[in-house]
């Protein structure tokens, strides 16, 4: 595909907010080494509670109701231990040694998808150029759904808004079974190529290795161990799937693609308007801060301002980081929004609609 140049950032001045909220977060916040372990012990606690309900769907799956029930909290558990403990690990955030958090990384293969793949997609697209049209793969992922500005308008993205609540609910079966092959072997808008020159044959064979083992170890091992139709195991299967895509998308939606949302565009050699930092004020959201319970299963999400402007630190410090985010913000006029989660899902399928309009376009002078 067209070689596009690397969007570049404008260059920080003496007087750059971040420069001094990097140091007092440095001088303060950090020094708190038990946010360190309260991290650690919450993610290996989710892998566990995991792999206990699996546990849970083999002892007790024969009873139907059971069977559903387990496989729903495996899904949950799936998705929260994703946006906790394996974001935090593909950051470099969750343990101190590098290499500890790449070994914990290769247990994400487990659950079907491919580490190498989606730390190229979500460091190397989405962090390095967030909202950046042609560059963030996180947001741009497929035809079917419209956000940015500048996309194709198809005459069924009139009725995204609609659909996409159909749709969302197959997220996680779409990320590992369509999207991960899509970024590995598609020509047709493959974001990675931009930052990949060729593909590791090691991880061609991961990617196959881990949609087997997870399909044998979480399908097709209950169909052959309990007393149940296989089509009741695969319909719980599914509702696995079903109800940790939805808890997920949640967050997904939440922090970055609203109707107020931005989408800066470069000029005809690359640059971008704003400092990186000033860029991640513009383009991201939080929501529930103040939520114990979001802040426990969202992980990094719920404070993702601080989590753009630190991603290399564990989420459990990022409760810590927002009032001085906010502090500053005030101070030097910096955007910054904060909502509940409901407002921030009716928010972004407010912007379905109005992105599936042309008059939407020509309003905005888009076209």
């Amino acid at each position: 595909m067209e070689k596009l140049k690397r969007p570049v950032f404008l260059k920080a001045g003496t007087d750059d907010f971040f420069k001094k909220m990097r140091l007092e977060v440095n001088e303060t916040v950090l020094k708190n080494s038990s946010l360190y372990m309260t991290n650690i012990i919450k993610s290996l606690g989710l892998l566990i509670v995991f792999f206990l309900f699996y546990a849970c769907i083999l002892v007790f799956g024969n009873h139907t109701s059971l069977l559903f029930v387990f496989y729903i909290l495996s899904g949950i558990t799936m998705i929260v231990l994703f946006i906790n403990a394996f974001h935090d690990a593909a950051h470099g955030a969750l343990f101190k040694k590098s290499g500890n958090n790449e070994c914990f990384l290769y247990v994400l293969e487990l659950f079907g998808s491919n580490h190498w793949l989606w730390m190229r997609r979500h460091i190397g697209l989405h962090h390095a150029f967030t909202n950046v049209q042609d560059w963030d793969i996180d947001i741009k992922q497929s035809d079917i759904i419209r956000i940015f500005p500048n996309s194709p308008l198809y005459n069924y993205h009139k009725y995204q808004h609609i659909y996409m609540w159909l749709i969302y609910p197959f997220y996680s079966l779409n990320w590992i079974y369509i999207r991960d092959f899509k970024d590995f072997f598609g020509k047709k808008n493959n974001y990675v190529k931009k930052i990949v020159d060729k593909i590791p044959r090691e991880e061609i064979y991961r990617l196959f290795a881990a949609k087997i083992i997870n399909l044998v170890y979480l399908l097709f091992i209950p169909m052959f161990f309990l007393n149940q139709p296989w089509y009741l195991v695969l319909g719980a299967w599914l509702a696995m799937h079903m109800s940790g895509s939805i808890v997920g998308v949640v967050a997904l939606v939440s922090t970055h693609v609203d109707e107020d949302a931005h989408f800066p565009d470069t000029d005809e050699n690359g640059n971008l308007s704003d400092t990186w930092a000033m860029h991640q004020m513009v383009v991201t959201k939080d929501f529930s801060t103040e939520s114990k319970l979001a802040n426990f299963l969202y992980g990094g999400f719920t404070h993702h301002v601080a989590h753009h402007l630190f991603p290399n630190v564990g989420h459990t410090y990022y409760p810590h980081i927002t009032p001085i985010i906010r502090r500053y913000a005030a101070e030097y006029n910096l955007p910054y929004t904060s909502y509940p989660f409901y407002h921030a899902v009716r928010s972004h399928f407010r912007m379905l609609k109005n992105k599936g309009t042309k008059e939407n376009i020509m309003m905005t002078g888009e076209i």
